[in-house]
């Protein structure tokens, strides 16, 4: 059986100002093609469907046309729960006419799926809160999915039944999933836990969170740890980090699959995958990453010369990039326009300025006998540690020359 496992589609996203719409839409289509081309029995969307809890309409439409064809016809089902980004009522409520298609939608922790047979397709054999087992007419075994998607911890607490507040979420979801893998999961299916949580190997490296991605971590409370996850599963797909990565820490592979484009320049350089997993009853999975080839690369580049800035920008026009230009003196108009011109993806530029850090400690000396352009002069560059160029000064001395003639 072979399951496409992605995630962190964040659809409807902006980088700064930058929709990123245009270049969701290809990669979806891309993602569509991989399920096609693999011949994807199953494909599961590990949250994060949307950016923000309202996402526009554009993003709402591009979700479910892509869900629908990701489903070929009813015949391929797919599992989509809610992320940290998605509202869990928004995820829910289109469930039970989705279901009617072949997307099944997990938004709050407590959801049951009821059974059901998909015509000229698959049938929801058994199904719980948090669990729902599926028999492809292919196949004479089933698939088995434990799905928690993301909850708070109170919320979650609250779901699993927590008597009080203090006892520890680790140990709730490990009771919660093991009582559930013990009831269903036998070595005669395949067993797959999906989830949207922070999660790392005990002991292990701390995996940063993406930049602008709501945290899920403050402190260690929320840290998850794969030692939770029961033996009986065969694979965990994972969302929420944005660089794939196997977290090690369990018998089985606990991935998170990465979001399909780099949506923030701490991913810059980042090899964007999807994950294709081969698996049978009773056996250790086979995973591999698959690259993703759509969409803008982001870059973050650094010059000291306007020109070479400039041949750059001209020579890489798809993609993003935060700019940092160095200088001993304020850019001119002139230069930033060229800039600007050039390419139309510069989401940051940073100015560099290049005096010695230590004149900040000192206390500026200021000759109060020379003339007003030279104080002006004095002036910008306590301000600005440095120099300011021939197109202030000239502004300057237009704004003195003017005020000498009313006078």
């Amino acid at each position: 059986m072979k399951v496409l496992h992605t995630a962190d589609w964040h659809l409807g996203k902006k980088l700064d100002h930058f929709s990123r719409l245009e270049e969701q839409k290809i990669v979806m289509n891309e993602i569509c093609e991989i399920a096609d081309s693999q011949n994807a029995d199953v494909v599961i969307v590990a949250g994060d469907l949307f950016d923000t809890f309202n996402p526009p309409v554009e993003a709402i439409d591009l979700l479910y046309k892509t869900l629908k064809r990701l489903t070929n016809n009813g015949k391929r089902p797919v599992i989509a729960i809610a992320g940290n980004h998605d509202s869990p009522d928004r995820i829910d409520s289109p469930n039970p006419l989705a279901r009617e298609c072949g997307i099944l939608f997990v938004g709050n922790p407590d959801v049951t799926i009821p059974t059901i047979t998909i015509e000229n397709g698959f049938e929801i054999t058994q199904s719980e809160n948090g669990f729902i087992e599926i028999q492809l007419p292919q196949y004479d075994f089933p698939i088995r999915i434990i799905t928690t998607p993301y909850a708070n911890e109170m919320r979650l607490k609250t779901y699993l039944g927590a008597e009080n507040k203090e006892q520890q979420l680790n140990q709730l979801l490990q009771d919660s999933w093991a009582a559930l893998a013990d009831k269903y999961c036998d070595t005669k299916g395949v067993n797959i836990l999906t989830t949207h949580l922070y999660m790392l190997k005990r002991g292990g490296e701390i995996l940063e969170e993406p930049d602008g991605e709501k945290p899920l971590r403050i402190g260690n409370a929320d840290i998850v740890y794969t030692d939770c996850i029961p033996q009986q599963i065969q694979y965990t797909a994972l969302g929420h980090l944005h660089r794939f990565q196997n977290v090690g820490g369990h018998s089985s592979p606990a991935v998170y699959s990465s979001s399909p484009l780099s949506y923030s320049f701490s991913e810059a350089g980042q090899e964007k995958k999807v994950v294709l997993i081969e698996v049978q009853p009773n056996e250790a999975v086979k995973f591999t990453g698959i690259p993703l080839q759509s969409g803008r690369v982001l870059h973050r580049k650094r010059f000291e010369n306007i020109d070479e800035a400039v041949t750059w920008l001209l020579e890489n026009p798809y993609c993003l990039v935060e700019l940092t230009l160095v200088s001993d003196t304020f850019f001119a108009t002139k230069d930033l326009k060229r800039i600007h011109e050039s390419h139309d993806g510069i989401i940051f530029i940073i100015p560099i300025v290049t005096k010695d850090g230590d004149t900040e400690q000192q206390t500026p000396k200021v000759n109060l006998d020379q003339d007003i352009q030279g104080l002006f002069k004095d002036y910008f560059v306590s301000k600005h540690k440095q120099e300011p160029n021939d197109e202030l000064l000239e502004l300057f001395n237009e704004i003195i020359g003017s005020q000498a003639k009313n006078e």
